[in-house]
């Protein structure tokens, strides 16, 4: 499948996934609190000054998750972190990509494996131009780079010129 500097051309976190921001994320995804949405757009409105390096125009796609999980939690913690804050720098949030089966989680997995789960996992949604442009992918935590990696791969096949990656947090900054 390749690494994740095969097809991201950047990647930034905003913050480490430890203590308070594990916390807010967990609160957030696990326990609907939307109420933990302020705390994380303060880490964003922090870290804003990296979008100066970035193309424009550029177009923002949330990871997407499976549509059981969407309807089990209401919405997807990518787009509900992400959007207020990519809004008030101009920059649209687009559904470009779809999961195409649901996947085993992959929290307990390791690197190789949770490759394998998630190879072929995700497609552009049908209809979607993305060839030429430039992506920018949303997702609130990265562990291995799987998931932005095989995101990243589709967008590429499907002919998007430039991908980057934004995580609130990562577990290695």
């Amino acid at each position: 499948m390749g690494d994740a500097r095969e097809y991201l051309d950047g990647i930034w976190a905003f913050a480490q996934y430890r203590e308070g921001v594990r916390d807010l994320l967990r609160a957030l995804k696990y326990q609907k609190k939307r109420e933990a949405l302020p705390a994380l757009h303060t880490i964003l409105t922090a870290g804003a000054a990296v979008l100066t390096g970035l193309p424009h125009p550029l177009v923002a796609v949330p990871v997407p998750l499976a549509p059981q999980r969407v309807q089990d939690r209401g919405f997807n913690q990518a787009e509900a972190i992400f959007a207020p804050w990519l809004s008030s720098h101009g920059i649209a949030l687009y559904a470009l990509l779809v999961r195409t089966r649901e996947t085993a989680p992959l929290y307990e997995q390791t690197r190789t494996e949770r490759r394998r789960e998630l190879r072929g996992a995700f497609a552009v949604t049908e209809g979607t131009y993305v060839e030429g442009r430039d992506v920018l992918l949303v997702d609130d935590i990265m562990t291995t780079g799987a998931t932005l990696t095989e995101c990243a791969r589709t967008l590429k096949r499907a002919g998007a010129r430039r991908v980057y990656a934004f995580v609130l947090a990562s577990e290695h900054l």
